[in-house]
């Protein structure tokens, strides 16, 4: 049973929730103070009277000193200990030029924990890749150590720490590199916006939380009401067949996301809605903005109300200019965008999360001091058994008595299943999965697909026939053809799973600590294939390697570093196993990469 304490005397007041969901005005990094050693005299008094230590610093120079320490945060009222790179949170930004070559020391003034960078689609060697037991040691308390490496490509990317929840706890940063030769694209200015999400919570206890109940900040559970209304729109039989199958699999449809706003709050540049980041333009001006989404487990909805938007990049690759009102960014995605903002002297950047409790919100404006009106969130979306193609027991949905279609309406307007027709009669045609062996005998796998798709014309649950153009996979082209042209000489087909109550997650039922790595050949071409048995959305990122995603004829697409799998979706991509060591293959939710959802990859000749 949870019980509140009232604070003793002298205790910090409970913030209210609206203080959680925006946070403070002042919020950020404590200046002038670290973590280590701090009275909680001098925590009240710096949660008192919050100082900023101002954005984050801008480095250009081709040798950097990182110092990566313990400081002091206030997001919400209540002053908590952050990882921070030269004392900032976010960490400073790094700006280089294609074909430069950096020299980074990166020294832990940590006093007890190892620490790592990982620099997030940069192509390098694999010892600098920054993964501890699989790229090199770690970075012990009073090292440093010296990453070395030449700039092979240009975009927006971004840099994060590897080890154990550093990441969650403020080690994260963006990473630009100029291109050597012009873009395929003019502007006039450009803004970097980092979306990020921050708990008060030690993030181990906020780990083991879920271990225990992951269901915690899902407040939205199916009620007596709910079940009345269904009655009246689907009948007594369709909407008594639609909570039976809920019931069985142990799941609700409410269910969008492990952790949102009732514990984060989201932050844009390392800064909460209340302290309103602005970036400054003229009218008429084309400003290109750099999204990075680094948050540990957040998706954002991304869209500026009165203004188009052209993604023009991708994971920091040319894509054929697509214009928009709104994207999906997943953990570790990035896009660059187009924007000319005219007609009014302020405009919102609204990012919700992907289950509506909470947002990140900052401004474009022609000066300081402005801001327009926030938008209301969107209504909070309910999953369905066609988002999910599940199968609890290993048979289709026609196992369920055949009752599915009455699961197939949602909050969105009640139309039921998006089918990416363009996948039929193609190699990647909706087709029953083929589990494994190790797969169907694991205790930590509690759900199966029954039926998958590409969905590359989806743009996802939340976002259907919301009104607005909303970006998809299959919406983006690389500028570029296939850079390699070989047909892969061979396949492998992996199964993102999980157990939802045991908030376990692996790749075929097997987590990372029992999984044998796999093994690619230097050189050779290859096919892999990713099919989501899981009722939840993985952003999946293998190190050292570009991910060619293919279309639903199976042919080259879009070239990514980060590939989003939603519920119930089978998608493909080429790679060329160019780069040589063992790197990391993993889901980007970081809880998740914790419990299990990681292998190793080694390109061995």
């Amino acid at each position: 049973m949870n019980t509140r304490i009232p604070p003793g005397p002298g205790a910090l007041p409970m913030p209210s929730r609206r203080l959680f969901v925006q946070g403070l005005a002042a919020g950020g990094v404590v200046a002038g103070a670290t973590a280590i050693g701090v009275p909680q005299r001098a925590l009240a008094a710096a949660s008192a009277t919050p100082r900023l230590a101002g954005a984050p610093a801008v480095l250009t120079d081709t040798r950097v000193e990182l110092a990566i320490g313990e400081s002091l945060a206030n997001f919400t009222g209540r002053t908590r200990p952050a990882i921070t790179v030269n004392g900032s949170l976010p960490a400073p930004i790094l700006r280089w030029r294609e074909g430069q070559t950096v020299d980074l020391f990166v020294r832990n003034t940590l006093e007890r924990h190892p620490t790592s960078i990982h620099w997030h689609g940069i192509l390098l060697p694999a010892n600098m890749d920054g993964v501890p037991g699989l790229s090199f040691n770690g970075i012990g308390p009073g090292e440093t150590y010296h990453y070395h490496f030449q700039l092979k490509q240009s975009g927006t990317y971004w840099y994060h720490s590897h080890s154990m929840f550093q990441e969650q706890a403020g080690l994260y940063g963006a990473l630009i590199i100029d291109p050597a030769e012009p873009a395929p694209y003019q502007h006039d200015r450009e803004h970097v916006i980092l979306l990020s999400d921050w708990t008060d919570m030690d993030p181990g206890a906020l780990f083991r939380r879920m271990k225990k109940l992951a269901e915690h900040d899902n407040y939205y559970k199916r009620t007596l009401p709910d079940f009345v209304r269904d009655v009246r729109r689907d009948g007594w039989s369709a909407a008594l067949s639609d909570r039976g199958m809920w019931g069985r699999m142990r799941m609700t449809p409410t269910d969008i996301s492990d952790v949102n706003a009732h514990t984060y709050t989201y932050l844009m540049n390392g800064t909460a809605p209340a302290g309103n980041w602005t970036g400054l333009f003229r009218s008429g001006e084309k400003v290109l903005l750099r999204f990075i989404n680094g948050a540990s487990m957040t998706y954002f909805d991304v869209r500026i109300p009165g203004l188009k938007m052209t993604v023009v990049a991708a994971d920091g690759q040319y894509i054929h200019p697509v214009s928009i009102d709104e994207f999906r960014i997943a953990p570790a995605e990035t896009y660059d965008v187009l924007v000319e903002p005219s007609g009014q002297d302020a405009f919102t950047i609204f990012c919700q999360d992907m289950g509506r409790t909470g947002f990140a919100a900052g401004t474009l404006a022609v000066r300081h001091g402005l801001q327009a009106p926030i938008p209301q969130r969107d209504p909070r979306p309910l999953l369905t058994m066609s988002d999910m193609g599940h199968d609890m027991s290993g048979h289709d949905m026609a196992g369920h008595g055949g009752h599915g279609m009455a699961a197939m309406k949602s909050m969105e307007g009640g139309c039921g299943a998006h089918m990416d027709h363009s996948a039929h009669g193609s190699a990647a045609a909706s087709k029953a999965p083929k589990h494994s062996a190790s797969e169907l005998a694991s205790p930590l796998v509690d759900m199966r697909s029954g039926a998958t798709e590409p969905k590359l014309d989806d743009p996802g649950i939340g976002l259907r026939d919301n009104g607005r153009q909303v970006l998809t996979y299959g919406a983006m082209r690389s500028l570029f053809d296939d850079p390699d042209g070989r047909e892969p000489g061979r396949e492998i087909e992996l199964h993102l799973t999980g157990h939802m109550e045991k908030f376990a997650w692996s790749f075929d039922g097997v987590p990372f600590a029992s999984a044998e790595p796999l093994r690619l050949n230097y050189g050779e071409r290859m096919r892999i294939v990713l099919v989501n048995d899981t009722m939840m959305q993985h952003p999946i990122h293998l190190h050292g390697v570009w991910s060619d995603v293919e279309n639903a004829a199976g042919e080259f697409q879009v070239r990514k570093h980060t590939v989003d799998m939603p519920p119930g979706t089978r998608r493909s991509y080429r790679v060329r196993a160019d780069a040589l060591g063992r790197w990391a293959y993993h889901c980007h939710l970081l809880y998740h990469m914790e419990a299990g959802m990681m292998r190793e990859v080694r390109i061995e000749e």
